[in-house]
């Protein structure tokens, strides 16, 4: 017999509520990735592949999840990673997150192409949050960026580089965001968001302005995220090298996070043009299918840098138990993507506070059962076998 569902559990539980609130364009933008979606799927399917072993008769009383990066203590080691277009899930949902993200003393990481500003975001507490940025054609633009994020105490840059091109999102296309819907198609979209009439009053209505915060002084006449998009894809800059990282090293005085290395030689370059840290990512299985999971991974990448980096990682985690296995790994901190936009669609700030309090419980309960206390204490040995 199935539950009654009536409060969300997991992350499954709210991605169905999203599902069922979002028009339908919005959510496949969310929850899809490029060509047949290969590499989304393994992401998430890696983790359920690694078995723990569980140790018994300890004294488990006092479990602390809490973690130090780059100096900063942490309530446990997972952050909320970079989303376009988050304000569109929630009204101002940026602000949101970030406001659920400084509940649980955890960073928030605010996107390029989010709704709210760097501006808007800092007015949410005095507590820093983190910046995404990509390598526009535009150096100007990057650098008053750079100066902006820098006014309002940003203190971490994570800089994407797995954008050279974009990714084929199926789900995008057949939704008629690459352009080409007839006038059928158009009517049947309109139709789906005349069912969503919660995400009208809230998000539609009461959210706007839906721009992009951070770009709106660049594309002056848009109105809305199409208007950006076009723009943006214009930036995309395919001739992008390691130079362009050092030129960005040497003009951007806080932590700089290189995003989207696949493997050990990329790896090794962001050390050598000076990376705080790096994020094993594949773009939440947005950009090349078919290429590794990313806990599969990162064994081979952190013994590659050692301790010459920080080494974060994104891309499947769904609880908090994957987190424990991704920091027993070798993982110093991971990034949390799809979940808490998921949370945001389905309750707003409050629903991304418990999804998160469910995430930190379960690395509790994961670190007690398997004989640790502190998260300095999680290695290889906690893991049992993997598939």
């Amino acid at each position: 017999m199935s539950s009654l569902n009536l409060v969300p559990a997991s992350t499954e539980d709210y991605r169905r509520i999203a599902e069922r609130k979002l028009p339908q364009f919005l959510f496949d933008y969310l929850d899809g990735g490029s060509y047949a979606e290969t590499t989304l799927r393994a992401n998430v399917s890696a983790y359920q592949k690694i078995k723990l072993k569980q140790t018994v008769l300890k004294d488990v009383s006092a479990v602390k999840t809490g973690v130090e990066l780059f100096g900063t203590p942490y309530g446990m080691s997972a952050g909320l990673a970079p989303i376009g277009m988050g304000g569109m899930y929630g009204a101002r949902g940026e602000l949101q997150a970030k406001a659920a993200a400084d509940a649980l003393n955890i960073p928030f990481t605010l996107s390029t192409v989010g709704i709210c500003s760097l501006e808007e975001v800092a007015q949410v507490s005095d507590k820093p949050f983190w910046f995404q940025l990509y390598m526009l054609k535009d150096r100007g633009a990057v650098q008053q960026m750079l100066q902006r994020a820098q006014g309002v105490g940003v203190d971490t840059l994570v800089f994407t580089v797995d954008l050279a091109v974009l990714g084929a999102r199926y789900r995008d296309k057949r939704n008629g965001l690459s352009g080409g819907t007839s006038l059928a198609g158009r009517v049947r979209t309109a139709m789906n968001l005349a069912g969503k009439l919660s995400w009208i009053r809230s998000v539609g209505l009461g959210g706007k302005p839906h721009t992009f915060g951070n770009l709106a002084e660049y594309v002056p006449n848009a109105s809305r995220p199409d208007d950006f998009q076009a723009w943006i894809t214009q930036q995309v800059d395919a001739s992008v090298t390691w130079k362009d990282i050092e030129w960005l090293r040497g003009i951007w005085p806080g932590k700089l996070i290189v995003k989207g290395i696949l493997n050990s030689e990329d790896a090794l370059e962001a050390v050598q043009v000076g990376a705080d840290g790096i994020v094993i990512s594949n773009h939440g299985g947005r950009q090349l299918d078919c290429v590794d999971a990313t806990i599969d991974i990162l064994p081979e990448i952190k013994a590659a840098v050692g301790d010459a980096t920080a080494v974060l990682l994104d891309g499947g985690i769904r609880s908090g138990q994957d987190i424990f296995k991704a920091y027993a790994l070798g993982a110093d901190f991971t990034l949390v993507g799809r979940p808490w936009v998921y949370a945001l669609a389905a309750g707003g700030k409050q629903s991304i506070t418990e999804l998160l309090t469910t995430f930190k419980s379960e690395i509790e309960i994961s670190m007690a059962l398997t004989g640790i206390t502190q998260s300095h204490e999680i290695n290889p040995s906690v893991i049992r076998t993997r598939a």
